[in-house]
């Protein structure tokens, strides 16, 4: 139970990264990142700025756009691109300079002169409305070769004594996931996120991994002392289909700010509260009650215009109502490859993990006190489905995700001695309810 408490906040908090990304900097789409390695490159800009006009964070909308506009002033898409952006959030001083701009031009078409025509009339007849509606839908599944992470040994400990260890290794599960979220601008640098989601989780062989979980997150985007920072609260609730219910809260803080044109520094701490509800089936669920902390910094490097580098620093601690193999303390160190290629985006990554445990678990082995360190590899492809089918995915909205990792764990317990490999496909596909 406790581990599946740890699993539901990394979903969740992979959900928040992932709505971030597309309010605030996203993984399923054009990342931040990527516009800082490729800050010339016209069709990655114009990308990133479309899903993050989609979902509401019109500043980054509109910086980019602007950026675009003095690197390529003879560019009409971008400056009627842009235009669009400021009748939307209501900026008609910007948007009335770009206009006259235009009108002084002589090399307009008569269809870009009739497109100018029409969104000034817009400017003039519109009515201010700030909030972005959209929906988010996903779906997946994962094929892991060790789901259960039998050990290398196929032996662990159980109350002292050596047993085998006959859970199943092959597996696969499938999920499908949706989210409906409202944003708006606040001010001139900032903006809010309201999100709702709901996941469904199916495991094919066993039942671990079946449940329904939903989400509610609280976000804001903002410039303070000259750092980006985007405070969060998430609540969340997760109901097994063989196991307690857990309800779960998390509330944190992420930020970044820029060291010249290459660098970026960010770092975060959240804050983790998590139930398990005791039932007449699972009697100590809520020994696995815990409260969490965590800090994290890493530093972003840009190489070259397709290759960057990430290092990452972690640190978390957890304490649970009851002690004995639940309290740990995790070190973690991060390196991660990023290759924005024009036909793909992949990064690789590779981490530690150091577990240390803070008092023996008897049900396992009371004589030794649990220490184990993870090395997780993975590699991960995304995709626009646009960049193949025009037709079906115009606006780039539509990614394909593949990925493969492993992981291989050695610990003073036999029982968390194993290796895993798993591949996953995934889709997600974003739209504007506006």
């Amino acid at each position: 139970m406790f581990f599946k408490l740890n699993k539901l906040f990394l979903i969740f908090a992979s959900t928040f990264l992932l709505l971030t990304a597309s309010v605030f900097s996203s993984e399923k789409n054009v990342t931040y990142m990527q516009i800082l390695q490729n800050p010339n490159d016209l069709d990655l800009n114009l990308k990133y700025a479309q899903q993050q006009g989609k979902m509401g964070n019109f500043k980054q909308t509109i910086s980019t756009l602007e950026r675009l506009n003095m690197l390529y002033p003879d560019n009409t898409e971008i400056k009627l691109y842009l235009l669009s952006v400021l009748v939307q959030v209501d900026s008609p001083e910007k948007a009335n300079t770009i206009i006259a701009e235009m009108k002084l031009r002589r090399d307009l078409s008569p269809e870009d002169l009739e497109t100018l025509q029409e969104i000034e009339t817009e400017l003039k007849d519109r009515e201010p409305g700030l909030w972005t509606f959209a929906a988010d839908l996903s779906m997946g599944s994962v094929f892991s070769d060790n789901v259960n992470s039998v050990s290398k040994s196929r032996l662990k400990k159980d109350s002292d004594s050596t047993v085998a260890f006959n859970s199943p290794k092959h597996d696969r599960t499938l999920s499908g996931g949706i989210g409906l979220s409202a944003s708006r601008p606040v001010g001139e640098e900032s903006s809010v996120l309201i999100n709702l989601s709901h996941t469904s989780s199916e495991q094919y062989q066993e039942t671990d991994d079946d449940y329904q979980s939903y989400g509610l997150t609280f976000a804001l985007d903002t410039i303070f002392a000259g750092q980006s920072v985007s405070p969060y609260l998430m609540l969340s609730k997760s109901d097994y289909q063989t196991d307690a219910d857990s309800v779960s809260f998390m509330y944190g803080a992420g930020s970044f700010f820029t060291i010249g044109e290459r660098n970026t520094i960010s770092y975060g701490y959240a804050f983790s509260d998590s139930k398990g509800n005791t039932n007449s089936s699972d009697t100590t669920a809520d020994e696995t009650n815990s409260i969490g902390h965590s800090y994290t910094l890493a530093h972003d490097f840009i190489l070259t215009e397709i290759i960057s580098t990430n290092i990452s620093l972690g640190y978390s601690d957890s304490d649970a109502k009851v002690d004995a193999g639940n309290d740990y303390e995790t070190y973690d160190v991060g390196f991660g490859l990023n290759f924005a290629f024009p036909w793909a985006y992949i990064a690789v990554t590779n981490s530690l993990s150091f577990n240390d445990y803070k008092k023996a678990d008897s049900s396992v082995d009371s004589t030794k006190l649990r220490s184990d360190v993870t090395n997780t590899f993975d590699i991960m492809l995304t995709k626009a489905i646009g960049d193949f089918f025009p037709a079906i995915d115009p606006n780039r909205s539509f990614f394909i995700n593949l990925s493969y990792e492993k992981v291989i764990s050695e610990a003073n317990i036999m029982n968390y001695d194993y290796i895993s490999d798993s591949f996953s496909l995934s889709f997600a596909r974003s739209f504007s309810l506006n």
